[in-house]
């Protein structure tokens, strides 16, 4: 299994597809694993390299404090660890915060920037969101169940609840699978979206940006369109119907479609 050294810590990572390098940043709790519906498309076109952040998965979960832009730093030394001189960066919710403050603090290294369910800086409704979440996992002493019981509802519409049954079941078989962060770590986690704030560095970022939202998503909604593409100055904005907040999950194929397009449009 392929590990490097980066910022001080062991960073897992999986390698797939030809092409130009795209960086996969991973979401709240999750592991590279998470972005397996997309990789299968993107790598015809691209190499993917998808990471464990600081916390999660395969890597390192030291104690002390995270922030969004200590994940950001963590990307910028697995990027030079493994030969990466430039790429394009992708993530969703605590993905793209931490890509914003990669864009913002290495813009050399971000050839193009894709952020989806972002924020700009956590305000008092998400800050109650997470604290929510927060309190389920040490209720029930797992993170697993806590991904699964408290943030699937906001992922997900009631609608798909309603009309697609095992495949919520599916994607909870899914997340039981894989090797999800001890309660600890996640709090970690965590606290460095609740300290998350980015406005003060958007207009640093160079690289063209494309955000999207859910349509219906509530935790990061498109409350946050406006300070990201006014902050943002080369970007575009797609909304993704009948979305909550995983788009990735919920509109697969035209989630990877439109995303590729933007991809390939910045490519060389």
């Amino acid at each position: 299994m392929p590990y490097v050294q980066a910022n001080d810590i062991e960073v897992y990572y999986e390698v797939q597809g030809e092409g130009e390098p795209l960086v996969l940043i991973p979401y709240l709790a999750a592991d590279q694993a998470c972005y397996a519906f997309q990789v299968a498309d993107y790598a015809t076109r691209f190499t993917c390299y998808t990471m464990d952040l600081r916390g999660a998965g395969l890597s390192g979960k030291p104690e002390g404090e995270y922030t969004t832009e200590l994940l950001a730093d963590d990307v910028a030394a697995f990027m030079q660890a493994v030969g990466i001189s430039s790429a394009h960066v992708s993530g969703l919710s605590l993905g793209a915060a931490t890509g914003m403050w990669l864009a913002a603090k290495y813009p050399a290294l971000v050839k193009s920037l894709s952020l989806h369910s972002a924020w700009t800086a956590t305000d008092p409704y998400l800050k109650a969101v997470v604290q929510g979440w927060q309190i389920i996992a040490k209720e029930l002493d797992s993170t697993t169940d806590m991904v699964i019981q408290g943030v699937f509802p906001w992922c997900f519409t009631p609608e798909l609840y309603a009309a697609k049954p095992e495949y919520v079941d599916s994607l909870a078989d899914f997340v039981r699978s894989r090797p999800m962060p001890p309660v600890d770590a996640f709090l970690r986690q965590s606290r460095a979206v609740l300290a998350h704030d980015a406005s003060g560095v958007l207009q640093r970022i160079e690289a063209p940006c494309q955000i999207t939202f859910g349509e219906r998503d509530a935790v990061t909604s498109t409350r946050f369109a406006e300070p990201l593409t006014e902050g943002i100055k080369n970007s575009e904005l797609v909304i993704f119907k009948d979305c909550a907040h995983a788009p990735i999950y919920e509109k697969v194929a035209e989630f990877n479609e439109k995303t590729m397009d933007f991809l390939i449009k910045h490519s060389s």
